[in-house]
């Protein structure tokens, strides 16, 4: 039955490529305001299922319902964006030659125009936005660094105010942790939660201690399929995770 509450709704949403399930009767649910993290080992599923979401793979069966109303399986990429739905691939894309205000900046303006964002100042509201993202990411000092000079956890931090600045109604993260120092680590749980304080999250995630470190319900995928869910203490007492996964 469809939960009309429910940000994002998926119900039994199967993906086969060459007769393999990526995703096999998968259901999921992400309520307003909620941030959840995702785990399992490669090949559950984690990557196929959010490329459904964002419309870059369509299913085979089953419904994936976004704010109540939208069937995402009908929709394109381009549509769903517009919808709400923004996501942060693993490897950030930055633009190097730019500062991180300019790189918000765009992204603030939807990328429109270059020629706006060379010619002309920012708004007051843009200038207001802007320094709220920037604390946020924890980059104020860093504002007028380029992109290039960046290390890598501060262009994954930047590639999420990028994100923010476009103010998706679901942020879709993926991996945003892998590379990073154990500070770096910290600090994103920091950043994400602060995120989730005004936008839902879903993050697909390897790293346990920053899974823990983000304290929010996890659920874990196996063969393209739900397969425990719950607090990370309560899913890593699952012996069928254990088995699968935690135990590897």
């Amino acid at each position: 039955m469809r939960s009309t509450s429910a940000l994002l709704y998926l119900s039994g949403v199967t993906v086969s490529f060459d007769g393999f399930k990526a995703l096999n009767n998968l259901s999921l649910l992400i309520e307003p305001g909620e941030m959840r993290a995702i785990i399992g080992p490669n090949g559950a599923g984690k990557t196929t299922m959010m490329d459904v979401i964002t419309g870059k793979t369509r299913p085979d069966t089953g419904e994936v319902v976004f704010d109540g109303q939208a069937d995402l399986t009908k929709l394109d990429e381009a549509s769903i964006a517009t919808l709400g739905i923004g996501r942060k691939f693993q490897k950030p894309t930055v633009f190097e030659n730019h500062t991180v205000r300019d790189n918000l900046l765009l992204a603030l303006a939807g990328m429109r125009s270059w020629y706006r964002l060379l010619t002309a100042a920012p708004t007051k509201a843009e200038n207001e936005r802007l320094e709220e993202i920037l604390s946020i990411i924890r980059m104020g000092p860093q504002q007028h660094m380029l992109g290039a000079r960046l290390s890598h956890g501060q262009k994954q931090w930047l590639e999420i105010g990028m994100l923010l600045a476009q103010n998706p109604k679901l942020m879709l993260v993926d991996e945003p942790v892998a590379g990073m120092t154990d500070v770096e680590t910290e600090t994103t749980a920091q950043v994400l939660r602060e995120v989730n304080k005004s936008h839902s999250v879903v993050v697909v995630e390897h790293d346990m201690s920053f899974v823990r470190a983000l304290g929010v319900k996890v659920t874990v995928l196996h063969e393209g399929s739900t397969l425990a869910e719950g607090s990370l203490d309560q899913v890593s007492a699952d012996p069928r995770v254990v088995e699968v996964y935690l135990g590897r």
